[in-house]
């Protein structure tokens, strides 16, 4: 299994391409379901996320066509996608496929939009109610639906096709929102859905949906309206840049010091992000390119941050905040209020000697002045990268174990941090 190991101290200067979204490109993918016609994708990060929606995909029998490098084309740039959905051979998204990816769920609302029934694997073993599939099944059934749960299967029809209603969320749902929006697309009549998610993935979905034929409005606002349409046609659609992926370099280079120019970023996509590392010492520069993030000479200031739902500080970048506030002068406070049990990287920080103390969903940062390098192991995707955050300023070597973790969101990560001058690498097997 690859590790990736680490030798700690160097300042990052140069400059970091900013890939396309994950978490727009997994559902903008998805939404190919919905046509016949072929929709073609650009700036798609190659990731092991991305590789695994399109077994999913291959599954449903669409075809998926890579397209090949170009004239002028750097190492960075995502790839082409050309996604076509001609004949949906198979309605059913079986439990091998689904269990390793939660997103992998969503392909029930196309199904039941354009095929008007659907069979899928809840996601992971996912108990409904622990994380919100009940809101996306809740969804799904106001606008007509017929769902049962057997053998770990929602088993969903609607004979004669989806019908627009109101959809009032009880809290906010990324996923939910995700769901209701491409469902909608395709049902008769007009949906409107409340407390929607107004992050950037979402209106980026629902630009490409708009492409497609398809008629939203109110997308990044908590009100969004869907007119149904009959049928949707192909469209070209680029992904918009990968806001988290932005916010864990711009917090890299904010822990080591240098002055590192993040190509492609936009950001109006993670301004509470940006917010929070200029309170803690580095200065953020917005320009043509993307945005510059330097910091020199300034120590880290402790900084108290409660994550919540776009524009607010993004529960994706908590856990690389906390790598950054570990050496930070004085104590700082972290608030985990989206998802439960986000603190498994705190164990694997304190091996670098971190002094962090967790009280329910509230993590007190004590700073110190400098981290050890240490062996340790990644536990997700976003709590994997705070360990290598954590590693580029320890003293001596770190190696981190069980790096797929971080296939599945960052792309070629250690190629990108070793162009900016820090000393890692990957080492197979």
């Amino acid at each position: 299994m690859d590790r990736i190991r680490i030798v700690g101290g160097n300042k990052l200067n140069g400059t970091i391409p900013i890939s396309g979204a994950k978490n727009a490109a997994l559902p903008l993918m998805i939404a190919a379901l919905l046509t016949d016609e072929t929709l073609i994708l650009d700036n798609v990060p190659r990731l092991a996320d991305v590789a695994q929606v399109q077994r999913i995909l291959g599954n449903h029998g669409l075809d998926i066509m890579s397209a090949g490098k170009r004239p002028g084309d750097h190492e960075y740039q995502g790839q082409t996608l050309h996604i076509s959905a001609k004949n949906i051979i198979d309605t059913t998204a079986p439990y091998e496929l689904v269990s390793t990816m939660r997103a992998s769920f969503w392909v029930i609302a196309p199904l039941l939009a354009r095929m008007h029934e659907a069979k899928v694997s809840l996601p992971g073993g996912c108990a409904i109610g622990t994380r919100p599939v009940d809101l996306l099944i809740m969804a799904l059934e106001k606008l007509g639906a017929e769902l049962t749960i057997d053998g770990g299967y929602v088993i969903a029809k609607a004979p004669g096709g989806l019908t627009g209603a109101e959809i009032d969320f009880p809290k906010v749902t990324v996923s939910g929102t995700h769901v209701a929006l491409m469902a909608a697309t395709l049902a008769k009549g007009t949906t409107v859905i409340t407390n929607a998610a107004c992050e950037p993935e979402i209106v980026d979905v629902a630009d490409c949906l708009n492409k497609m034929g398809a008629d939203i409005t109110g997308a990044g606002t908590p009100t969004i309206t869907i007119k149904g349409v009959a049928r949707l046609h192909g469209a070209r659609h680029t992904v918009l840049p990968d806001r988290i992926e932005t916010g864990t370099y711009a917090m890299a280079v904010a822990m080591t010091g240098g002055d590192v120019q993040l190509s492609g970023a936009r950001p109006e996509l993670l301004q509470a992000a940006l917010d929070v590392l200029v309170e803690a010492g580095a200065t953020v520069t917005p320009n043509n390119e993307g945005i510059r993030i330097t910091r020199n000479g300034a120590g880290i200031k402790a900084v108290d941050v409660a994550t919540a739902p776009f524009p607010g500080f993004p529960t994706d970048l908590q856990a690389q905040l906390m790598a950054l506030m570990t050496t930070a002068k004085g104590a700082s406070h972290i608030t985990e209020t989206i998802f439960e049990n986000r603190f498994m990287h705190v164990q694997e920080l304190a091996r670098f000697g971190a002094r962090i103390h967790l009280d329910g969903e509230t993590a007190t940062i004590d700073g110190i002045g400098k981290l050890r390098g240490a062996p340790v192991m990644a536990t997700d995707l976003r709590a994997s990268v705070s360990l290598v955050i954590a590693g580029l300023v320890a003293e001596g070597e770190t190696m981190v174990n069980r790096i797929y973790h971080l296939d599945r969101g960052f792309e070629r990560l250690e190629e990108k941090l070793s162009a900016c001058g820090a000393q890692i690498e990957r080492i197979s097997g």
